[in-house]
């Protein structure tokens, strides 16, 4: 079966997938009492499996399994993703010490780094340019999703059946969806399918590509510079319990929920707005997701200071859990459609490395390193300080998106890389 045919079952397809990983990924937080106490993890040890084992072993895989989807079918390089990710998702049931949890997070990372490069190429391919960010943003539910899940999940499945039991459960289900994507097919022989070059060759094409496209540049730096919101959200829990004197039960279902509700609509929002009013708006999507950032802003800086359940201070929460999201539909549209067919999934691979490396995990790394210098040097609410930080450089993501709009960048692209 060719997925053209069927664009509508493939983005459904993508979507549970995407839901599915995101579930496998954040399975280790719902758990992560029981899991610590079961395996006898050190907190060292447990920052490590959720923090550097992942970001690092995803972000760095995004870009080489990029370069497999641009040169092989993609519905395959998902597939083999998926199971590798399913198997070692089962294998997680059934360790028994940190050396064994961290040898399992590992592969399900390096399995889960093939779906989004493929997706997002495949997706750009199987829509119209004018659909593409709608598309987009709905593939990118899966993030809210997945996450909100996998709490559900520990709390309700989990709670009477162990984490084990239901590692084994979702390692299942992932390997029997992997299943039948291997035996879909994609027409790479027609105009605009060609495949990519060998590994080496590839990235050296890709790096001329974005050097020589400063739109394109601007807008992946942007992009990644607006995931810094991320690194202050790994520490938003603890801020609002040391700092703001909150209830730490409580505010974790209030952020879980808010995450849920806001990202979804994000990015739903983001992408559907986007198609529809971009080619109103002076530098198209660059031009929208500039003004969404600058919507936004006002209300994550006021968040920082607002009194703590008041109107203000949700409204704040609320905007940094939909901007980020609001803006993948638009952004992955500018950057697909400025790059050739042959190179989509692997600047795809590269972006999710930029975001996962530079902001998630160094900037997270700097927010607590920060926040100990100015808590040693006696400085007032650190945590404030290291958190707005991340926001200003969240928000400066508007000069990019701006100097991408000013540039014209649009979902248009010229005619020797246009794919549709």
């Amino acid at each position: 079966m060719q997925w053209r045919h069927f664009s509508r079952i493939a983005l459904c397809v993508l979507l549970f997938a995407h839901i599915l990983a995101h579930v496998d990924r954040n399975m280790l937080l719902g758990f992560s009492p029981q899991i610590i106490r079961d395996i006898g993890l050190s907190n060292a040890q447990y920052g490590f499996l959720v923090g550097a084992v992942w970001v690092l072993s995803f972000g760095l895989m995004a870009m080489f399994m990029g370069t497999l989807a641009d040169r092989y079918s993609r519905p395959r390089v998902v597939a083999v993703g998926m199971l590798v990710w399913s198997v070692c998702t089962w294998a997680s049931g059934n360790v028994q010490d940190f050396t064994q949890m961290a040898m399992a997070r590992f592969f399900v990372a390096s399995g889960e780094a093939a779906l989004v490069p493929a997706a997002v190429s495949l997706l750009a391919d199987l829509f119209p340019a004018r659909r593409r960010g709608t598309v987009i943003g709905v593939f990118f539910t899966g993030i809210p999703l997945g996450i909100g899940f996998s709490f559900l999940l520990a709390g309700t499945y989990g709670e009477t059946h162990g984490w084990r039991d239901t590692f084994h459960a979702l390692g299942v289900i992932g390997a029997l969806l992997a299943l039948p994507l291997a035996f879909l097919s994609e027409e790479r022989g027609q105009p605009g399918h060609e495949r990519g070059a060998p590994f080496g060759e590839q990235l050296r094409a890709m790096a001329r590509t974005v050097r020589g496209t400063p739109g394109l540049l601007q807008v992946i730096a942007g992009f990644v510079l607006l995931h810094m919101v991320f690194a202050g959200f790994a520490f938003t829990q603890v801020w609002l319990v040391d700092e703001r004197g909150l209830d730490a039960a409580a505010m974790a279902k209030r952020i879980g929920m808010l995450q849920l509700v806001f990202g979804t609509f994000g990015a739903v929002f983001g992408g559907g707005l986007g198609d529809r009013f971009a080619h109103a708006i002076r530098g198209g999507h660059a031009g929208f997701v500039a003004g969404l950032v600058v919507l936004c802003a006002p209300f994550m800086l006021a968040y920082r200071f607002a009194a703590p359940g008041s109107v203000l201070f949700y409204l704040g929460m609320c905007a940094g859990a939909f901007l980020p999201m609001a803006a993948y539909g638009p952004a992955n549209t500018l950057i697909q459609g400025m790059v050739p067919a042959t190179m989509r999934s692997t600047v795809a691979g590269f972006t999710m490395m930029a975001i996962n490396v530079v902001a998630i995990s160094l900037g997270s790394l700097a927010v607590g390193a920060g926040r100990d210098l100015l808590a040693g040097a006696g400085v007032a609410s650190p945590f404030t300080v290291m958190m707005l930080a991340t926001d200003v450089l969240a928000i400066a993501s508007v000069v990019l998106f701006a100097g991408a709009a000013r540039r014209g960048t649009v979902v248009s692209m010229p005619a020797a890389i246009r794919t549709h």
